[in-house]
């Protein structure tokens, strides 16, 4: 069997790398690349991704995943091999129902669709991008037809981004978290952030957000922060994180906006180096990783304890702006809940509102119940009854995000199912580390890296999302009333 593994190993390496290289070649499109590049990438990236396809797809790598079953079925469940062979045989079986052409197709159309939206997002101009949108549809709906599902052809696409989870299972949670946060959000006081809304120079903005990550688990040399027009975070290896954010040149959003992907930069650092250049690699889902932007961006990056070390710094960054506002005034003002047009800034409170109605929307889209040209009034009209807000142009409404450019239709869900779990793992974080609070307070992030890095980020894909929860949580359910506790408590202080 050694043989047969070491073979797996070397071709799955090979395929690793070439993802790499076409990630890395998406990354410069989105950040670096003079915007006359974009034909050329795209083709570039479609190529590179036809080449992994085929050669994970080869029948070899299937004879030789048979080979090693018995292999696998002598070992433990959790172990590297054992679990190296089950994902890759998972992946596999997966990718093989996919035709090459629709592979390259998708990713050509995906990387084709980037600039297009950023001009029309740009100019206002839904029409312009809509046929970019319609054949990303029409694609998607051709790669949902490869998979059989009971519930609805969008459980095939969601399963890209939170693996063996139903689009059912997923409006559950959703049905579940609605009514109280719109309730929350109806309720919630009105706080004074006037001090937030001023210039804060972008150059200060930056300097700021690089002390912070200084501190919170990165090694040196093993990341970097960029400016972008939707941030992001990808890596290429564990010691190569890519960090990217959006500044404003007023508000400070953008700090935490850079903490979100900070999140992201973490659990990618904290994979086991074992598992580099393989399909465990990764982490078992986007939800599992969301959770962890959710959590150093709020859970972290909205708290007292946090603040009490980082404010007077803040302060002697921003001191005209800052300088008369005193910390409890501005704890109020980063954590209240104020209905807004964009994701990427709600707060913590309206965020998954923001959510809901993009997986409300994909759904009606895939299914066939929304024509895409009707999308700007169903955007609309959802906004006005989830958040209460008058959507005034396409550019601040349904031109906001990235992902439909790219065809990354079915990642949305993942990010309110991240807010929902990134409570449940906080209070197991909390049980193990009770003095966590004053480790913030003296600025100490790295004991709260170091416990998630053992504890969650190393293993990877070894374990599938509900195992991975179980793991942390002693149950594999996705319970949201951890999360909604924990919002209620946070208004309810403010309201005090």
């Amino acid at each position: 069997m050694e043989a047969e593994l070491r073979t797996l190993r070397e071709r799955l390496a090979e395929i690793s790398d070439l993802g790499r290289m076409l990630f890395l070649g998406l990354w410069d499109q989105r950040v670096k690349m003079p915007t006359l590049g974009g034909p050329a990438r795209s083709e570039a990236v479609a190529t590179l991704g036809r080449i992994a396809h085929e050669k994970f797809v080869d029948g070899e790598i299937g004879r030789l995943l048979e080979r090693l079953r018995p292999y696998e079925e002598s070992l433990e469940y959790d172990s590297e091999d054992a679990s190296l062979i089950r994902v890759t045989r998972h992946d596999w079986e997966k990718a093989t129902r996919i035709p090459t052409d629709l592979r390259t197709e998708m990713l050509l159309a995906g990387a084709q669709g980037h600039q297009v939206w950023v001009d029309a997002r740009a100019n206002n101009d839904f029409a312009s991008f809509l046929p970019t949108l319609e054949r990303n549809l029409e694609l998607k709906k051709r790669y949902a037809e490869c998979f059989e599902w009971d519930d609805s052809p969008y459980t095939p696409l969601l399963d890209d981004f939170e693996p063996f989870m139903k689009s059912t299972e997923v409006a559950e949670v959703f049905d579940t978290i609605r009514p109280v946060l719109t309730e929350l959000v109806r309720k919630a006081p009105q706080i004074d952030a006037s001090f937030l809304d001023v210039p804060y120079a972008p150059e200060l903005q930056r300097e700021f957000a690089e002390r912070v990550l200084a501190t919170v688990g990165f090694e040196n040399g093993s990341w970097r922060l960029d400016p972008t027009v939707h941030p992001f975070c990808t890596s290429f290896s564990p010691r190569d994180v890519r960090l990217t954010t959006r500044y404003r040149p007023t508000g400070l959003d953008s700090f935490w906006s850079t903490m979100h992907e900070a999140g992201h930069g973490l659990y990618a650092h904290g994979i086991a180096p074992s598992l580099a250049r393989t399909p465990l690699a990764n982490s078992p889902s986007f939800g599992m990783n969301e959770s962890q932007s959710r959590t150093w961006e709020n859970l972290v990056a909205r708290s007292r304890p946090f603040w009490s070390h980082w404010y007077e710094p803040l302060q002697e960054t921003f001191p005209d702006q800052l300088g008369s506002v005193d910390l409890d005034d501005f704890m109020a003002a980063i954590n209240r809940a104020e209905p807004g047009l964009l994701r990427v800034e709600a707060d913590e409170t309206t965020y998954s509102l923001h959510i809901i109605l993009r997986f409300n929307i994909e759904r009606r889209l895939i299914e066939g119940t929304l024509a895409p040209k009707d999308l700007p009034e169903a955007w609309s009209e959802a906004m006005q009854e989830l958040l209460g807000v008058d959507v005034p142009d396409d550019a601040r409404g349904v031109l906001q995000d990235v992902h439909w450019s790219s065809g990354g239709i079915g990642y949305f869900p993942t990010y309110a199912l991240g807010n929902v779990i990134s409570l449940q793992i906080w209070s197991v974080v909390r049980d193990a580390l009770p003095d966590l609070d004053a480790q913030m307070e003296a600025g100490e992030l790295d004991g709260l890296s170091t416990w998630l890095t053992e504890n969650l980020y190393s293993l990877g894909r070894k374990l599938t999302p509900k195992e991975t929860i179980e793991r942390l949580t002693g149950s594999p359910t996705i319970d949201p009333q951890p999360y909604l506790a924990y919002l209620r408590e946070k208004l309810s202080a403010l309201a005090a």
